[in-house]
Formats: C-alpha cells, structure tokens, sequence
C-alpha cells in the first residue's frame, strides 16, 4: 500500500508564500530543547514536502532503527513498520480529521488536537500499542496545514483506534466512529480534586495507607475513590490511570 495515501488531497500544500517560509525561523531548535527533556518521542512533519523535518532520539517510536535513519524514511517508516490494519486506519483517520479541520475557522485551527492509538512494531520485531497525537505548528496563508508536530507515548488502550479530536481551553471532545466516518461529540473528562489528590500522591509513590494519612480519610475511601477513577477513565489500575491523566492534561 502506497504511503501517499495518509497525505490528504484536502491538506495538499502545493505552494508557500513569502509569508509563510518567514513564520519558521528557528523553530527546530525550539523543538530539539523541548526532545532533550521530555519522556515522549517527537517528530515533525512537513506536509509540503511529504516528509519528517525532525525525529527525536526516544527509542519508542523508532522500532530498532535510528532517528537519521527514520527520518530518512518519511512515511516510508508507517509503511514498514505499522500492521496493514492500521496502516489502512491511519488512512481512513487522516482523511476523516482533514474533514474535520476544513470546517474549522483558520484562525482557530492551531487549538485542536488529534490522538489516537495504533501499532508499530519496536526494536525487538514485536507490536507495541502507541497513542500519537498531532498538533499544527505553521498554517499557510489558505489555512493548510503546512507543519505539525506529533508526541508519541505507550497507550493505556488494549486496541487501535481511539481516534479523538479535542480544542484547547473547550470543554468538548469529539470522537470517530470508525465503521461510519462520523464525529460525535461528548463532555471532556474532569476529574474531582479528590481524585486529582490521589493521582498525584501516587504518582509520588504513597502507598494506600500513607496517601489515607495525607488527605485525612480512611483507607476504604481512598479505595473508593480509585475504584472511581478507573471507572470514569476506562483504565484497570493506578499505572494507567496515571498515564491516561499525564496523557491527557487532566492532572
């Protein structure tokens, strides 16, 4: 399968302004810092010239190879190293959020996010379940997107899919139906401040009990509130409900 399919004939960038190549000036290097001291991968796509600009060194999205060597690759990269299946969804995502973003007002369209979880195969020829999320960086003057920015991080989902679209400072989040191409909206996720507590003294490494001494409850409502939390994130443990918090700019 030809990996031009994930670039849409919607987002195509056939010309740039003078207006547009000034907005870039020293932009990577921003990017470069921000790689050095992050957990997650990063990379940049170019979608004028149908490449990568940048992949960091975070060995998770890189299956084994270098960051040279992926950036080289460009969306050969999906092609090799994603299953048909997804590689088939990415295509069928990528069409699907450009329509989206066309009935977006320009002057909105850097606020939104997209995310969504596929497989990609790591260093040692397994699949590991990613979750990637997509971002703009430059826009042309017509309001394409010509950069955007993507972060990679383990999934807290069992399947692909997931397929999100959220607007910053918006309390709404939009999902994909898959089987029907349509977005559907839904209130964001808010988590109490009881529940942001517990997460945070977790994430400090508090036992159950040390965390029910902290916040002046006993050890059973400090298990109440978990079993709450996985509930409402659709996570089975404190691990992921951490990382799904992280993930998600809730905490």
């Amino acid at each position: 399968m030809d990996f031009n399919a994930l670039f849409s004939q919607k987002n195509n960038v056939d010309r740039l302004s003078e207006k547009d190549i000034l907005q870039t000036h020293g932009y990577i290097e921003l990017v470069k810092a921000f790689s050095r001291i992050t957990y997650q991968s990063i990379y940049l796509i170019d979608y004028q010239a149908k490449s990568f600009e940048f992949v960091s060194d975070n060995p998770l999205f890189l299956a084994g190879l270098t960051a040279t060597e992926v950036m080289e690759m460009g969306y050969g990269f999906y092609q090799k190293y994603v299953p048909s299946d997804d590689f088939r969804m990415l295509i069928t995502i990528n069409e699907a959020g450009f329509s989206f973003y066309e009935k977006i007002p320009i002057e909105e369209r850097k606020l939104y996010i997209i995310s969504y979880d596929f497989q990609i195969q790591n260093a040692h020829n397994k699949f590991i379940l990613i979750n990637h999320k997509l971002t703009p960086v430059f826009l042309t003057e017509e309001g394409k997107i010509w950069k955007a920015i993507c972060i990679v991080s383990l999934s807290t989902n069992v399947s692909s899919g997931n397929v999100t679209i959220e607007k910053l400072h918006s309390n709404l989040v939009w999902e994909l139906d898959l089987l029907t191409g349509r977005w559907n909206s839904q209130k964001k996720i808010n988590l109490t401040e009881r529940e942001i507590e517990i997460l945070r003294f977790y994430h400090r490494g508090l036992t159950i009990h040390e965390t029910s001494e902290k916040i002046f409850v006993s050890i059973d409502t400090v298990k109440f509130h978990r079993r709450k939390l996985f509930e409402k994130l659709g996570v089975s443990n404190m691990n992921e409900a951490l990382v799904y918090a992280l993930n998600n700019r809730l905490l």
